[in-house]
Protein backbone atom coordinates (compact mmCIF):
# COMPACT_ATOMS: atom_id res chain seq x y z
CA UNK A 1 0.00 0.00 0.00
CA UNK A 2 1.30 3.44 -0.76
CA UNK A 3 2.01 5.89 2.04
CA UNK A 4 0.56 9.32 1.25
CA UNK A 5 1.73 11.14 4.35
CA UNK A 6 5.47 11.22 3.71
CA UNK A 7 5.85 14.46 5.61
CA UNK A 8 3.77 13.37 8.59
CA UNK A 9 5.22 12.98 12.06
CA UNK A 10 7.47 9.95 12.53
CA UNK A 11 5.04 8.06 14.77
CA UNK A 12 2.28 8.34 12.18
CA UNK A 13 4.65 7.23 9.44
CA UNK A 14 5.60 4.16 11.45
CA UNK A 15 1.92 3.38 11.95
CA UNK A 16 1.27 3.52 8.20
CA UNK A 17 4.27 1.32 7.48
CA UNK A 18 2.96 -1.26 9.95
CA UNK A 19 -0.23 -1.33 7.88
CA UNK A 20 1.61 -1.76 4.58
CA UNK A 21 0.43 -5.37 3.98
CA UNK A 22 -3.01 -5.00 5.49
CA UNK A 23 -6.39 -3.37 4.96
CA UNK A 24 -7.12 -2.28 8.56
CA UNK A 25 -10.35 -0.35 8.13
CA UNK A 26 -13.13 0.39 5.67
CA UNK A 27 -11.21 2.53 3.16
CA UNK A 28 -7.80 0.92 3.59
CA UNK A 29 -4.55 1.99 5.26
CA UNK A 30 -4.75 5.57 4.00
CA UNK A 31 -8.54 5.86 4.20
CA UNK A 32 -8.78 6.65 0.48
CA UNK A 33 -9.70 3.29 -1.08
CA UNK A 34 -6.40 3.11 -2.98
CA UNK A 35 -3.98 0.16 -2.99
CA UNK A 36 -0.59 -0.45 -4.56
CA UNK A 37 -1.29 -4.17 -4.95
CA UNK A 38 -0.36 -5.71 -8.31
CA UNK A 39 -1.22 -8.77 -10.35
CA UNK A 40 -4.91 -8.73 -9.49
CA UNK A 41 -7.58 -10.52 -11.55
CA UNK A 42 -10.05 -8.59 -13.68
CA UNK A 43 -12.23 -11.57 -14.58
CA UNK A 44 -13.93 -14.04 -12.27
CA UNK A 45 -17.21 -15.83 -11.55
CA UNK A 46 -18.59 -17.82 -8.60
CA UNK A 47 -16.08 -20.51 -9.61
CA UNK A 48 -13.50 -18.96 -11.96
CA UNK A 49 -10.35 -17.60 -10.26
CA UNK A 50 -11.87 -18.25 -6.83
CA UNK A 51 -9.14 -19.28 -4.39
CA UNK A 52 -11.71 -20.05 -1.70
CA UNK A 53 -15.26 -19.29 -0.61
CA UNK A 54 -16.30 -18.95 3.04
CA UNK A 55 -20.01 -19.32 3.72
CA UNK A 56 -21.39 -16.61 6.03
CA UNK A 57 -24.26 -16.96 8.52
CA UNK A 58 -26.33 -14.04 7.24
CA UNK A 59 -26.42 -10.90 5.14
CA UNK A 60 -24.48 -7.71 5.83
CA UNK A 61 -22.97 -4.73 4.03
CA UNK A 62 -19.93 -4.35 6.28
CA UNK A 63 -16.61 -4.38 4.43
CA UNK A 64 -14.03 -6.92 5.70
CA UNK A 65 -10.70 -5.78 7.19
CA UNK A 66 -7.38 -7.61 7.01
CA UNK A 67 -4.26 -7.90 9.12
CA UNK A 68 -1.54 -10.43 8.29
CA UNK A 69 -3.15 -13.88 8.12
CA UNK A 70 -6.59 -12.89 9.44
CA UNK A 71 -9.72 -11.34 7.99
CA UNK A 72 -12.36 -9.83 10.27
CA UNK A 73 -15.94 -9.07 9.30
CA UNK A 74 -19.29 -8.52 10.94
CA UNK A 75 -22.55 -10.18 10.01
CA UNK A 76 -26.08 -10.95 11.02
CA UNK A 77 -26.86 -14.47 12.16
CA UNK A 78 -30.63 -14.54 12.48
CA UNK A 79 -31.39 -12.07 15.26
CA UNK A 80 -27.78 -12.04 16.44
CA UNK A 81 -25.02 -9.61 15.41
CA UNK A 82 -21.66 -11.32 15.20
CA UNK A 83 -17.95 -10.72 14.65
CA UNK A 84 -16.17 -13.35 12.55
CA UNK A 85 -12.49 -14.15 12.00
CA UNK A 86 -11.44 -16.00 8.84
CA UNK A 87 -8.03 -17.44 8.03
CA UNK A 88 -6.67 -15.63 5.01
CA UNK A 89 -4.85 -18.44 3.20
CA UNK A 90 -7.72 -20.95 3.04
CA UNK A 91 -10.94 -19.19 4.13
CA UNK A 92 -11.37 -21.35 7.21
CA UNK A 93 -13.51 -19.71 9.89
CA UNK A 94 -11.35 -19.43 13.02
CA UNK A 95 -14.00 -18.07 15.37
CA UNK A 96 -17.35 -16.30 15.62
CA UNK A 97 -18.52 -14.18 18.55
CA UNK A 98 -21.99 -12.87 19.32
CA UNK A 99 -21.62 -9.16 20.06
CA UNK A 100 -25.29 -8.25 20.35
CA UNK A 101 -28.79 -9.08 19.20
CA UNK A 102 -31.80 -7.33 17.74
CA UNK A 103 -30.71 -7.23 14.10
CA UNK A 104 -33.06 -5.13 12.00
CA UNK A 105 -33.34 -5.28 8.22
CA UNK A 106 -34.08 -1.99 6.50
CA UNK A 107 -36.25 -1.86 3.41
CA UNK A 108 -35.11 -3.89 0.38
CA UNK A 109 -31.53 -3.10 -0.58
CA UNK A 110 -30.95 -0.65 2.26
CA UNK A 111 -28.91 -3.00 4.49
CA UNK A 112 -29.30 -4.12 8.09
CA UNK A 113 -27.72 -3.64 11.51
CA UNK A 114 -24.43 -5.18 10.31
CA UNK A 115 -23.59 -2.30 7.97
CA UNK A 116 -20.76 -0.41 9.77
CA UNK A 117 -17.35 -1.94 9.04
CA UNK A 118 -14.89 -3.15 11.68
CA UNK A 119 -11.29 -1.97 12.13
CA UNK A 120 -8.11 -3.57 13.48
CA UNK A 121 -4.57 -2.71 14.56
CA UNK A 122 -3.28 -6.27 14.44
CA UNK A 123 -3.77 -6.83 18.17
CA UNK A 124 -7.45 -5.97 18.58
CA UNK A 125 -10.51 -5.58 16.39
CA UNK A 126 -13.33 -3.10 16.96
CA UNK A 127 -16.87 -3.58 15.68
CA UNK A 128 -19.94 -1.35 15.70
CA UNK A 129 -23.52 -2.26 14.82
CA UNK A 130 -26.55 -0.21 13.84
CA UNK A 131 -28.23 -1.10 17.12
CA UNK A 132 -25.58 0.95 18.96
CA UNK A 133 -23.44 -1.92 20.30
CA UNK A 134 -19.70 -1.20 20.08
CA UNK A 135 -17.15 -3.81 21.09
CA UNK A 136 -13.43 -4.55 21.23
CA UNK A 137 -11.99 -8.05 20.89
CA UNK A 138 -8.52 -9.54 20.69
CA UNK A 139 -7.59 -11.04 17.36
CA UNK A 140 -8.18 -14.43 19.03
CA UNK A 141 -11.79 -13.51 19.81
CA UNK A 142 -11.59 -12.61 23.50
CA UNK A 143 -13.86 -9.75 24.54
CA UNK A 144 -11.93 -6.76 25.93
CA UNK A 145 -14.80 -4.29 26.37
CA UNK A 146 -18.28 -3.57 25.09
CA UNK A 147 -20.67 -0.66 25.44
CA UNK A 148 -24.02 0.53 24.12
CA UNK A 149 -23.93 4.07 22.71
CA UNK A 150 -27.68 4.40 23.34
CA UNK A 151 -26.98 4.40 27.08
CA UNK A 152 -24.13 6.91 26.89
CA UNK A 153 -25.03 9.34 24.13
CA UNK A 154 -28.79 9.18 23.61
CA UNK A 155 -31.09 6.63 22.02
CA UNK A 156 -30.49 6.26 18.30
CA UNK A 157 -33.41 7.51 16.21
CA UNK A 158 -32.59 7.11 12.54
CA UNK A 159 -34.80 5.80 9.75
CA UNK A 160 -32.63 3.02 8.27
CA UNK A 161 -30.37 2.25 11.23
CA UNK A 162 -27.00 3.77 12.14
CA UNK A 163 -24.51 2.77 9.42
CA UNK A 164 -21.68 5.19 10.29
CA UNK A 165 -18.32 3.42 10.65
CA UNK A 166 -16.06 4.65 13.50
CA UNK A 167 -12.58 5.67 12.37
CA UNK A 168 -9.52 4.23 14.12
CA UNK A 169 -6.61 6.66 14.48
CA UNK A 170 -3.65 5.93 16.73
CA UNK A 171 -4.92 5.02 20.21
CA UNK A 172 -8.45 6.27 19.67
CA UNK A 173 -11.77 5.66 17.96
CA UNK A 174 -13.86 8.56 16.67
CA UNK A 175 -17.62 8.30 16.15
CA UNK A 176 -20.29 10.56 14.74
CA UNK A 177 -23.88 9.96 15.84
CA UNK A 178 -26.21 12.33 13.97
CA UNK A 179 -29.93 11.55 14.13
CA UNK A 180 -33.31 12.62 15.53
CA UNK A 181 -37.10 12.27 15.22
CA UNK A 182 -38.25 12.37 11.60
CA UNK A 183 -41.27 14.56 12.30
CA UNK A 184 -41.99 18.08 11.13
CA UNK A 185 -43.52 18.99 14.49
CA UNK A 186 -40.50 17.78 16.49
CA UNK A 187 -37.38 19.92 16.24
CA UNK A 188 -35.29 17.93 18.73
CA UNK A 189 -32.19 16.37 17.25
CA UNK A 190 -29.00 14.64 18.40
CA UNK A 191 -25.58 15.45 17.02
CA UNK A 192 -22.70 13.87 18.88
CA UNK A 193 -19.02 13.66 18.00
CA UNK A 194 -17.14 11.28 20.28
CA UNK A 195 -13.56 10.23 21.01
CA UNK A 196 -12.95 6.93 22.81
CA UNK A 197 -9.86 5.27 24.21
CA UNK A 198 -9.51 2.23 21.98
CA UNK A 199 -8.03 0.04 24.75
CA UNK A 200 -10.73 0.67 27.35
CA UNK A 201 -13.71 2.07 25.46
CA UNK A 202 -13.84 5.00 27.88
CA UNK A 203 -14.97 8.38 26.61
CA UNK A 204 -12.11 10.85 26.14
CA UNK A 205 -14.48 13.60 25.02
CA UNK A 206 -17.92 14.09 23.54
CA UNK A 207 -19.26 17.28 22.01
CA UNK A 208 -22.64 18.38 20.75
CA UNK A 209 -22.73 19.20 17.06
CA UNK A 210 -25.43 21.82 16.69
CA UNK A 211 -27.35 22.28 13.43
CA UNK A 212 -30.73 23.53 12.20
CA UNK A 213 -31.38 20.40 10.14
CA UNK A 214 -35.02 19.30 10.14
CA UNK A 215 -37.05 16.17 9.42
CA UNK A 216 -34.92 13.49 7.63
CA UNK A 217 -32.00 15.91 7.22
CA UNK A 218 -31.24 15.21 10.89
CA UNK A 219 -30.09 11.73 9.85
CA UNK A 220 -26.55 11.03 8.70
CA UNK A 221 -25.38 7.61 7.54
CA UNK A 222 -21.92 8.92 6.62
CA UNK A 223 -18.68 8.10 8.44
CA UNK A 224 -16.07 10.40 10.00
CA UNK A 225 -12.51 10.62 8.70
CA UNK A 226 -9.26 12.02 10.06
CA UNK A 227 -7.63 14.63 7.84
CA UNK A 228 -3.86 14.88 8.19
CA UNK A 229 -1.07 16.57 6.26
CA UNK A 230 2.33 17.97 7.27
CA UNK A 231 0.76 21.11 8.78
CA UNK A 232 -2.59 20.18 10.31
CA UNK A 233 -4.87 17.40 11.41
CA UNK A 234 -8.54 17.32 12.38
CA UNK A 235 -11.62 15.10 12.38
CA UNK A 236 -14.08 15.53 9.50
CA UNK A 237 -17.77 15.03 10.37
CA UNK A 238 -20.45 14.95 7.67
CA UNK A 239 -24.20 15.27 8.19
CA UNK A 240 -27.26 17.42 8.98
CA UNK A 241 -26.84 19.81 6.02
CA UNK A 242 -23.19 20.64 6.76
CA UNK A 243 -19.64 19.33 7.09
CA UNK A 244 -17.39 20.27 10.02
CA UNK A 245 -13.81 19.90 11.19
CA UNK A 246 -12.96 19.18 14.84
CA UNK A 247 -9.82 19.39 16.95
CA UNK A 248 -8.54 15.89 17.68
CA UNK A 249 -7.50 16.75 21.23
CA UNK A 250 -10.63 18.53 22.43
CA UNK A 251 -13.37 18.00 19.86
CA UNK A 252 -13.75 21.75 19.44
CA UNK A 253 -15.32 22.73 16.13
CA UNK A 254 -12.61 24.37 14.02
CA UNK A 255 -14.58 25.04 10.86
CA UNK A 256 -17.99 24.53 9.33
CA UNK A 257 -19.20 24.54 5.74
CA UNK A 258 -22.96 24.67 5.21
CA UNK A 259 -25.17 25.80 2.30
CA UNK A 260 -25.33 22.17 1.19
CA UNK A 261 -29.13 22.02 1.29
CA UNK A 262 -30.75 24.66 -0.91
CA UNK A 263 -31.83 27.17 -1.87
CA UNK A 264 -28.32 28.57 -1.54
CA UNK A 265 -25.51 29.72 -3.79
CA UNK A 266 -23.94 26.28 -3.50
CA UNK A 267 -27.21 24.41 -3.97
CA UNK A 268 -29.82 26.56 -5.76
CA UNK A 269 -32.47 23.83 -5.69
CA UNK A 270 -35.29 24.10 -3.16
CA UNK A 271 -34.62 23.02 0.40
CA UNK A 272 -35.28 19.28 0.59
CA UNK A 273 -36.57 17.89 3.93
CA UNK A 274 -35.28 14.41 2.96
CA UNK A 275 -31.73 15.61 2.26
CA UNK A 276 -29.89 13.06 4.44
CA UNK A 277 -26.20 12.32 3.87
CA UNK A 278 -25.21 8.73 3.11
CA UNK A 279 -22.07 9.15 1.00
CA UNK A 280 -19.01 10.01 3.10
CA UNK A 281 -16.47 12.67 2.09
CA UNK A 282 -13.20 11.83 0.38
CA UNK A 283 -10.36 13.20 2.50
CA UNK A 284 -6.95 13.56 0.81
CA UNK A 285 -4.04 15.90 1.56
CA UNK A 286 -5.00 19.43 0.54
CA UNK A 287 -8.62 18.71 -0.33
CA UNK A 288 -11.94 17.38 0.95
CA UNK A 289 -14.46 16.21 -1.64
CA UNK A 290 -17.91 16.70 -0.14
CA UNK A 291 -20.85 14.73 -1.60
CA UNK A 292 -24.38 15.58 -0.57
CA UNK A 293 -27.61 13.76 -1.45
CA UNK A 294 -30.47 13.36 -3.91
CA UNK A 295 -30.06 16.07 -6.60
CA UNK A 296 -27.59 18.11 -4.56
CA UNK A 297 -24.05 19.18 -5.46
CA UNK A 298 -20.51 17.99 -4.76
CA UNK A 299 -18.22 20.62 -3.25
CA UNK A 300 -14.42 20.42 -3.30
CA UNK A 301 -12.98 22.23 -0.29
CA UNK A 302 -9.41 23.48 -0.16
CA UNK A 303 -7.67 22.80 3.14
CA UNK A 304 -5.97 26.15 3.70
CA UNK A 305 -5.72 28.90 6.31
CA UNK A 306 -9.17 30.22 5.39
CA UNK A 307 -10.80 26.94 6.39
CA UNK A 308 -11.84 28.15 9.86
CA UNK A 309 -14.99 29.26 11.63
CA UNK A 310 -18.17 29.34 9.57
CA UNK A 311 -16.68 29.44 6.09
CA UNK A 312 -19.88 28.58 4.22
CA UNK A 313 -19.63 31.79 2.18
CA UNK A 314 -15.85 31.85 1.94
CA UNK A 315 -15.04 31.48 -1.76
CA UNK A 316 -11.32 31.00 -1.04
CA UNK A 317 -12.00 27.55 0.45
CA UNK A 318 -14.03 26.32 -2.54
CA UNK A 319 -11.95 24.70 -5.26
CA UNK A 320 -15.01 23.85 -7.37
CA UNK A 321 -18.57 22.60 -7.27
CA UNK A 322 -20.37 20.03 -9.40
CA UNK A 323 -24.16 19.83 -9.79
CA UNK A 324 -24.19 16.01 -9.58
CA UNK A 325 -23.55 13.94 -6.45
CA UNK A 326 -23.25 10.25 -5.63
CA UNK A 327 -25.99 9.39 -3.17
CA UNK A 328 -24.30 6.45 -1.39
CA UNK A 329 -20.76 5.70 -2.60
CA UNK A 330 -17.69 7.62 -1.45
CA UNK A 331 -15.64 9.28 -4.24
CA UNK A 332 -12.14 8.07 -5.13
CA UNK A 333 -9.10 9.94 -6.51
CA UNK A 334 -6.81 8.34 -9.11
CA UNK A 335 -4.08 10.20 -11.01
CA UNK A 336 -5.70 13.63 -10.79
CA UNK A 337 -9.21 12.44 -11.64
CA UNK A 338 -12.07 11.94 -9.20
CA UNK A 339 -14.50 9.11 -9.83
CA UNK A 340 -17.97 9.17 -8.29
CA UNK A 341 -20.21 6.13 -8.54
CA UNK A 342 -23.90 6.98 -8.65
CA UNK A 343 -26.52 4.64 -7.23
CA UNK A 344 -27.93 3.83 -10.68
CA UNK A 345 -24.56 2.60 -11.95
CA UNK A 346 -23.45 5.72 -13.79
CA UNK A 347 -19.83 6.68 -13.20
CA UNK A 348 -18.92 10.36 -13.08
CA UNK A 349 -15.33 11.45 -13.74
CA UNK A 350 -14.16 15.01 -12.99
CA UNK A 351 -10.84 16.80 -12.95
CA UNK A 352 -9.70 17.08 -9.31
CA UNK A 353 -8.28 20.60 -9.76
CA UNK A 354 -11.09 22.25 -11.71
CA UNK A 355 -14.13 20.02 -11.24
CA UNK A 356 -14.61 19.90 -15.01
CA UNK A 357 -16.72 16.88 -15.87
CA UNK A 358 -14.81 14.48 -18.13
CA UNK A 359 -17.63 11.98 -18.52
CA UNK A 360 -20.85 10.80 -16.87
CA UNK A 361 -21.62 7.37 -18.30
CA UNK A 362 -23.50 4.19 -17.58
CA UNK A 363 -21.58 1.13 -16.43
CA UNK A 364 -23.82 -1.75 -15.32
CA UNK A 365 -27.55 -1.02 -15.07
CA UNK A 366 -28.44 -1.83 -11.49
CA UNK A 367 -28.44 -0.32 -8.01
CA UNK A 368 -25.01 0.26 -6.45
CA UNK A 369 -24.27 0.77 -2.75
CA UNK A 370 -20.61 -0.31 -2.59
CA UNK A 371 -17.80 2.22 -2.83
CA UNK A 372 -15.11 1.87 -5.51
CA UNK A 373 -11.51 0.94 -4.80
CA UNK A 374 -8.44 1.33 -7.02
CA UNK A 375 -5.66 -1.24 -7.40
CA UNK A 376 -3.34 -2.56 -10.12
CA UNK A 377 -4.47 -0.03 -12.71
CA UNK A 378 -8.19 -0.66 -12.30
CA UNK A 379 -11.22 0.61 -10.40
CA UNK A 380 -13.43 -2.09 -8.84
CA UNK A 381 -17.01 -1.79 -7.63
CA UNK A 382 -20.08 -4.02 -7.15
CA UNK A 383 -23.85 -3.73 -7.66
CA UNK A 384 -26.60 -4.82 -5.29
CA UNK A 385 -27.43 -7.80 -7.51
CA UNK A 386 -23.84 -9.03 -7.58
CA UNK A 387 -22.33 -7.65 -10.78
CA UNK A 388 -18.69 -6.63 -10.26
CA UNK A 389 -17.46 -3.97 -12.67
CA UNK A 390 -13.79 -3.35 -13.50
CA UNK A 391 -12.98 0.01 -15.09
CA UNK A 392 -9.70 1.33 -16.45
CA UNK A 393 -9.16 4.88 -15.14
CA UNK A 394 -8.63 7.69 -17.59
CA UNK A 395 -10.46 10.46 -19.48
CA UNK A 396 -12.65 7.96 -21.36
CA UNK A 397 -14.84 5.31 -19.77
CA UNK A 398 -13.35 1.90 -20.51
CA UNK A 399 -15.11 -1.07 -18.94
CA UNK A 400 -12.61 -3.92 -18.74
CA UNK A 401 -14.97 -6.56 -17.38
CA UNK A 402 -18.36 -7.11 -15.73
CA UNK A 403 -18.36 -10.23 -13.57
CA UNK A 404 -21.63 -11.74 -12.35
CA UNK A 405 -21.46 -13.29 -8.87
CA UNK A 406 -25.22 -13.97 -8.64
CA UNK A 407 -25.29 -12.99 -4.96
CA UNK A 408 -26.31 -9.61 -3.49
CA UNK A 409 -23.33 -7.33 -2.69
CA UNK A 410 -23.31 -3.99 -0.88
CA UNK A 411 -19.87 -4.19 0.79
CA UNK A 412 -16.82 -2.65 -0.85
CA UNK A 413 -14.03 -4.87 -2.17
CA UNK A 414 -10.66 -5.01 -0.42
CA UNK A 415 -7.26 -6.24 -1.55
CA UNK A 416 -3.87 -7.21 -0.22
CA UNK A 417 -0.99 -9.39 -1.49
CA UNK A 418 -2.42 -9.88 -5.03
CA UNK A 419 -5.77 -11.21 -3.78
CA UNK A 420 -9.11 -9.46 -4.20
CA UNK A 421 -11.67 -10.10 -1.46
CA UNK A 422 -15.37 -9.64 -2.16
CA UNK A 423 -18.06 -10.06 0.46
CA UNK A 424 -21.58 -10.93 -0.69
CA UNK A 425 -24.66 -11.44 1.47
CA UNK A 426 -23.92 -15.18 1.38
CA UNK A 427 -20.14 -15.59 1.43
CA UNK A 428 -16.66 -14.10 1.48
CA UNK A 429 -14.62 -14.80 -1.66
CA UNK A 430 -10.86 -14.71 -2.20
CA UNK A 431 -10.23 -14.07 -5.90
CA UNK A 432 -6.78 -14.56 -7.38
CA UNK A 433 -5.13 -15.08 -10.72
CA UNK A 434 -4.18 -18.74 -11.37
Amino acid sequence: MRTLLLAAPFAILLSNLAWSDSWPQWRGPNNDGVSDDKNLPVEWSPTKNVQWRCELPGQAGATPVIWDDRIFLTSSDGDDLVLICVQRNDGKKLWQRKVGSGNQDARAGEGNSASPSPSTDGEHVWCFFGTGILGCYTIDGQEVWKRDVNDSFGKLDIQFGMTSTPVLDGDHLYLQLIHGPMRFDDQTRTGKVIKLDKKTGKTVWEIDRITDAAFECKHSYASPFVYRDDQRSFLVVHGADCITGHDLQSGKELWRFGQLNGPTKINPKDNDPTFRFVASPLVVPGMIIVPTAKEGPVVALKVNDDLRGDCSSQQSVIAWTSPRTPDVSIPILVDGLIYMLHKDGRLQCVDSKTGKEIYFSRTYTGQHRSSPIYADGHIYFQSNDGHCTVVKPGPKLEIVATNAMDEPITASAVTTDDVLYIRSYKALYAIKKP
